[in-house]
């Protein structure tokens, strides 16, 4: 499966009109500065598609992003540490249970996680939620050009038994390793005609 095509479509702050048309939704969440707007941007072939930054906390609502026609991606603000105001944190973990936890709008949830550092507490708080909501789920293993090649299959079997029961796809936004892989997962499965 490819991607052919990728347009923003709209930030949003809460529900909206997009997200009850019937096109599949696939979310991407993670925590601040995991590289989710940095994923998409790889996954698409687009550059500038998602916005990045090197500063935790940029996303600061919803984008929504139409793939082939027939999913919307789904960039959601990070969880964790960010450099924004406390209100506007407290704004975006509203604005990120109602979506994953509340909303009867049923994603794909892909989670990512560093795989350098592992998962956090965060981390793992989040992925115990996501369990509860019976969604699929599928795991990034993100940024894996930072592990010494050395050292990486030891780090993937630890990374495999730390998230046991998982889908965990390696991936790495500066080398494409795990596009394909990762897009036959994520588009897999029903898309809606338009």
């Amino acid at each position: 499966m490819k991607i052919n095509s990728a347009k923003f479509m709209r930030g949003i702050k809460g529900d909206n009109e997009i997200l009850e048309d019937g096109i599949p939704q696939i979310a991407f969440i993670g925590r601040s500065n995991a590289g989710k707007s940095s994923l998409m941007n790889s996954l698409t072939g687009i550059k500038k598609l998602a916005r990045t930054s090197n500063t935790p906390g940029r996303t600061q609502e919803m984008n929504v992003f139409l793939i082939n026609d027939t999913h919307y991606f789904v960039d959601l603000p990070g969880y964790g540490f960010a450099k924004t105001k406390m209100k506007t944190l407290e704004k975006l973990s509203k604005l990120l249970f109602w979506y994953l936890f509340v909303s009867h709008h049923n994603q794909k949830i892909v989670l990512l996680i560093d795989a350098n550092i592992g998962p956090t507490v965060d981390d793992i708080e989040m992925l115990n939620e996501l369990e509860t909501t019976g969604k699929e789920i599928v795991v990034v293993l993100n940024k894996i050009d930072k592990i010494k090649k050395s050292h990486c299959k030891h780090r993937l079997q630890k990374l495999g038994e730390q998230l046991e029961g998982h889908k965990l796809f390696p991936y790495s936004s500066k080398t494409k390793v795990g596009i394909e892989d990762l897009v036959d997962e994520l588009l897999a499965g029903e898309a809606v005609d338009k």
